[in-house]
């Protein structure tokens, strides 16, 4: 829309250039458009224009989210189009807000006494006229908006301002008219034809609308924004149709409770629940809740108010039938009532139960089974059965369970909230089950998993890779007396000790390191003979070596070269006898009982023969186990020089190395990072980046074995402590990563050997992993991606996280915190208080959430967050950051 007064002379063009382009092809528009500055450029022009071209961009954007969100309602499910619906609601009330916001700023800026006001009001209205990136849809957005201005540019009698009134009012005319017209022209077409070419153009070109917004806008994008991830579509174990607990992991079980809700005995065992902190799902009989008339309106009773307390607290409430009747017997309508009433009794309580079903008695027909089907419930059936029912005595009912728990080693239990006696026997049964190592899953929008794993569980073990004790030998020397000194070779070996110590779980009393004048040539062949050699390492032990120092290269009289490691008192004129050759490493790793030894060398050298790499097979732990290995990675060739310049005061070699070991090197994503696939990410990645060519392979003596990482799951909620990598840091990632998506990520990896030839690396396949572990390694991605500040990456990997574990707070808590980074505080807080939905206790989600508040200037919310925050933890690392906000407050 050009300005007036010749805006009514462009109308007629403009309706003609909209009926025939609909809303997408700019192109068409008058020429006037592309004369005229796109927001930026304005805002650049006139400073004082800029706060409320701002808020006309957020209003646009709403309006264009709630346009991609309702654009395919036809096609999308019954749930999504629910979502969709009150996401929708939630934008358009968030646009009621800014409208009201921009109408402040314009009482403010008519207010002023300023000249200029009105030639500000002047560029707004250019933008929403003709500003180049708006398409002739998107300036419906503005309607009400302009509205608003008329109505209050109307008070005032000036000339500018009389102006200004008419332009205003001429252009809602024109969006008046092109809103009817539109309509009355689709009207009278679609009316009058079934199918013709001018139909067909006028739906290409709202696509073409469509597919714009689409560019810059998504539905899983905007649901994320508030707060919605969907998850996956429920996982099918055990059978197609129906859960008994036998793929739960091992000694993992589910408590479940029938018949309820009871007016006592419900209350009773969730308090037993939170006493030993334990989750637990709850299959309720629809008429304790209340009743569906026949026309489907909903009466809940007394007791609704229990299961709502049930799903505000956070467990699972699932469906358990109507009357508890027998369904096997049940067909047709009333099957369906039984089933679908009984649903729509407990969306009536809360939208979020549970979408479980378990059959009474567990008597079930193939039609029940094709109605949950259609329904979208999961049928939830047992392999453990307290017989709680039945039985009047609870010591014998502690003892049942027990011991068909230790028979199964795993699996769902059956109680019942209804009887005293099974309020009595659990706390019997949890504390035995929890004596014995027992881990309690709760359901978590799409399967069972553990949320948060008890202390001292089997699942806290450092090493499950078969490895009895873990050794280490880390050297590093920049103070060498006779050779050129180095700056980053002791920093590089300390950095490799705390990464094996502290990621690894090593005992500190295991990693022997030596630095500098202590590197010496007795020194480090002691520390091999005295600690590791012989019968010193068991044979399920593993052992780590890493040098970081001079590496030199000697040709032997019968022309084959041999490399040596240099210790820090060697002489260059006498390192063939004073330094380490590559021959007593071999004899070494040779005498050593250990199952698999890894040398790292951070050196450049020549002269060592190599052979094989690993295996490939895809039962490779199995396999593993019964084959030894001695494998080496060093820096480079000998004719080479180390990179002793890379991120913070650590070479290239080694800040690559430390990048594979926190994770990077997991090529096929299985949590363990074998010396392969160490191997086939650091080669490549210090080649790309670097003069160094680095080499690998097995020594003589080697069975074909690995020596294995177990990447531990991060425990880390991101929080404003949370350290990220320096600039030249991320700059080196980022050029290690393009090297690393160049390839071919299933194609064998090349690299040299020590002999100058190459060799083919080829990583092992990747057993089935389940939804709890690609959750987790999709958190630890985004952590990576988080420290490296690549922030809609990181929260992509968050995202994914949360598909495959809704429950994940951790996952949540790291989400809000990344839009918090993006200054994106509303949508910070709605993840964060969503954590906190998850993991009430969880402090630092509390502290987040304050901070979150505190820039969005809700100081009330603000203050309750740090309040809880300090409550939780008064001497926590922010406790002094929350008492500062608060006294800001």
């Amino acid at each position: 829309m050009p300005r007036a007064p010749s805006f009514r002379l462009f109308l007629p063009s403009l309706l003609l250039t909209l009926l025939v382009a609909g809303c997408g092809d700019k192109d068409a528009q008058a020429p006037a458009a592309v004369t005229q500055p796109s927001a930026q450029a304005a805002a650049a022009a006139d400073p004082a224009a800029a706060p409320l071209l701002g808020a006309l961009q957020k209003q646009l954007d709403g309006y264009r989210r709630i346009i991609v969100l309702l654009a395919d309602e036809e096609q999308q499910s019954a749930a999504d189009r629910t979502t969709s619906t009150r996401i929708g609601q939630q934008l358009f009330h968030d646009g009621l807000e800014q409208r009201g916001a921009i109408a402040t700023q314009f009482d403010t800026l008519l207010r002023g006494t300023s000249p200029q006001r009105f030639a500000t009001l002047g560029t707004v209205l250019d933008y929403i006229e003709s500003a180049p990136e708006l398409f002739d849809a998107d300036r419906l957005a503005f309607r009400e908006v302009l509205r608003d201005l008329h109505e209050r540019i109307g008070a005032d009698s000036s000339l500018p301002a009389v102006k200004l009134h008419q332009r205003i009012g001429e252009d809602l005319e024109a969006l008046d008219e092109i809103e009817r017209n539109y309509n009355q022209e689709l009207t009278r077409i679609f009316s009058r034809f079934e199918r013709t070419r001018a139909i067909e153009l006028k739906r290409e070109k709202w696509d073409d609308y469509i597919a714009h917004l689409h560019k810059d806008y998504s539905r899983e994008a905007i649901l994320r924004d508030y707060g919605v991830i969907e998850p996956y579509p429920m996982s099918m174990k055990d059978s197609d149709r129906e859960i008994f607990g036998r793929d739960l992991p091992p000694k993992t079980v589910v408590l479940t409770f029938d018949d309820g809700p009871h007016k006592a005995y419900t209350d009773e065992v969730v308090a037993i629940l939170k006493r030993y902190d334990v989750p637990g799902v709850f299959f309720e009989v629809g008429r304790n809740l209340g009743k569906v008339d026949t026309d489907g309106k909903v009466s809940l009773g007394p007791m609704a108010k229990i299961s709502r307390n049930l799903m505000e607290e956070g467990y699972a409430v699932g469906n358990h039938s109507l009357t508890h009747a027998q369904l096997s017997r049940t067909t047709g309508d009333a099957l369906r009532q039984q089933v679908l009433d009984t649903d729509t009794l407990l969306k009536d309580v809360d939208s979020k139960r549970a979408p479980l079903f378990r059959f009474p008695y567990g008597a079930r027909n193939a039609e029940g089974l094709q109605l949950l089907n259609e329904a979208g419930l999961k049928s939830i059936m047992w392999n453990i059965d307290s017989m709680d029912w039945a039985d009047p005595v609870p010591e014998s009912i502690v003892q049942r369970v027990l011991d068909q728990v230790n028979k199964e080693q795993r699996g769902i239990i059956l109680f019942h909230d209804i009887h005293d006696r099974a309020v009595k026997a659990l706390p019997q049964i949890l504390d035995r089950l929890i004596a014995d190592g027992y881990q309690f899953a709760g359901w978590n929008g799409r399967d069972f998993s553990v949320a948060r794993p008890r202390k001292g569980s089997d699942r806290d073990a450092t090493v499950t890779t078969g490895y009895e004790k873990s050794w280490a030998i880390v050297v590093g020397i920049d103070n060498y007396a006779k050779w050129p000194k180095l700056e980053y070779a002791s920093h590089d070996a300390q950095a490799v000790a705390d990464t094996l110590t502290g990621q690894f779980g090593f005992p500190s009393s295991q990693v022997i390191v030596l630095k500098n004048e202590q590197a010496t040539r007795n020194n480090i062949l002691a520390a091999f003979h005295d600690r590791l050699s012989d019968d010193r390492t068991g044979r399920n032990d593993r052992v780590f070596v890493f040098f970081a120092g001079h590496g030199a290269t000697r040709q032997l009289a019968s022309g084959r070269d041999l490399g040596y490691i240099i210790p820090v008192d060697s002489d260059p004129k006498e390192f063939a006898t004073d330094a380490i050759a590559m021959t007593d490493i071999q004899n070494i790793a040779e005498s050593m009982q250990a199952k698999h030894v890894m040398f790292v060398m951070d050196a450049c050298y020549s002269g060592l023969g190599l052979t094989r790499g690993g295996p490939s097979s895809s039962s490779f732990l199995r396999e593993n186990a019964r084959r030894s290995a001695r494998q080496m990675l060093t820096a480079g060739g000998a004719d080479q020089q180390v990179a002793d310049a890379g991120p913070n005061g650590h070479s290239v070699f080694t800040w690559v190395l430390l990048q594979a070991l926190a994770g990077k090197g997991d090529l096929n994503g299985d949590g363990l990072i074998t010396g392969t696939e160490l191997a086939a990410y650091v080669a490549p990645a210090v080649s790309a980046v670097s003069q160094q060519t680095p080499a690998f392979g097995s020594l003589p003596g080697s069975q074909g074995g690995e020596f294995v990482f177990q990447v531990p799951d991060s425990q880390e909620y991101l929080n404003a402590d949370t350290r990220q990598l320096t600039a030249d840091a991320i700059a080196l990632n980022n050029k290690v990563d393009a090297a690393q998506d160049a390839k071919n990520s299933e194609a064998p990896v090349t690299v040299a050997d020590l002999q100058g030839g190459k060799a083919k690396l080829v990583v092992p396949t990747a057993g089935p992993a389940s939804d709890r572990q690609r959750s987790q390694q999709a958190n630890d991605r985004g952590l990576q991606l988080y420290r490296e500040k690549r922030y809609d990456e990181a929260a992509a990997q968050f995202a994914e996280a949360l598909k495959l574990r809704p429950d994940f707070a951790q996952a949540a808590n790291n989400l809000g915190f990344v839009y918090y980074r993006q200054q994106r505080y509303a949508e910070a807080a709605r993840w964060l208080e969503n954590t906190l939905k998850i993991d009430p206790s969880r402090a630092v989600a509390h502290l987040n959430l304050g901070d979150a508040y505190f820039h969005a200037g809700d100081k009330a919310k603000a203050k309750q967050a740090y309040t809880t925050y300090l409550a939780l933890q008064p001497q926590g690392s922010g406790a002094a950051q929350a008492r500062a906000q608060l006294e800001k407050l």
